[in-house]
């Protein structure tokens, strides 16, 4: 496909991704800012969100999911039946419930659900200690996004690698890919790079890694790694705060 414009992607550390459209409307993938301890204090405040996607319900993925809806009302929140339900019990209102294979027009976007493979329990009033009651969050997801220009990217949420996502290449083809990396809970990088040849990726942007000490899989590692299966998918790796 031609170079066609892009959305401006903004990091804001582990999975949470911010989507600037070219008309100046936002979108917040994973709502997990100030829980979220690789996120620079700078970037907790916004002018406005204008839709939620969330992959799945962990509270690494949503965890300030209420509150940012509540300060900013958006129009659209994009996540499972079960999430949506659950955010609803809680006031958060324009729900935009959907499941896997399943499309949406989101602010002039066509986004897709599509299948990751993880859990995706809502953990009630446990604090940092566990405990507390479990709500099921329906199926844990990715998105395959695609502008009214034709740019399509991926947002896998947490997943393993999984070979259907040659699917999610023949249907969707996505050439910008946010994948997790950091292992233990998701792919690692070894997996991770065989993920982006079955997806096609032409860029790849590693998220998932270094939070928290368990997630020992690396940027560097997964560079490493793609360039063993001598993939053509260029690795950008991005701190907090940087844009793409």
């Amino acid at each position: 496909m031609p170079d066609v414009a892009r959305p401006k992607f903004l990091y804001y550390g582990h999975s949470t991704v911010g989507v600037q459209l070219l008309d100046g409307q936002t979108v917040l993938i994973d709502p997990w800012v100030e829980g979220n301890p690789m996120c620079p204090e700078s970037l907790y405040e916004f002018d406005k969100i204008d839709a939620f996607l969330i992959t799945h319900a962990h509270m690494d993925h949503m965890g300030d999911a209420v509150e940012l809806a509540r300060r900013h009302q958006p129009k659209k929140v994009v996540a499972s039946f079960e999430i949506c339900n659950w955010l609803g019990s809680k006031g958060v209102e324009n729900l935009a419930p959907m499941g896997l294979g399943g499309s949406q027009n989101v602010l002039g976007l066509e986004v897709t659900m599509v299948r990751a493979d993880h859990s995706s329990g809502i953990i009630e009033d446990a604090g940092e200690q566990p405990g507390g009651e479990i709500f099921d969050g329906g199926v844990a997801s990715g998105y395959c996004v695609r502008t009214a220009e034709g740019f399509c990217f991926y947002h896998a949420g947490d997943t393993a690698v999984f070979s259907d996502m040659k699917l999610i290449a023949e249907l969707y083809r996505p050439t910008l890919g946010f994948v997790p990396v950091g292992d233990l809970f998701t792919m690692g990088p070894r997996e991770a790079a065989l993920a982006c040849k079955f997806l096609g990726l032409e860029q790849a942007v590693p998220i998932h890694f270094g939070t928290f000490p368990v997630l020992t899989g690396t940027p560097a590692e997964f560079r490493s790694q793609v360039a063993t299966l001598g993939i053509d998918c260029s690795v950008v790796e991005l701190a907090p705060g940087d844009t793409l």
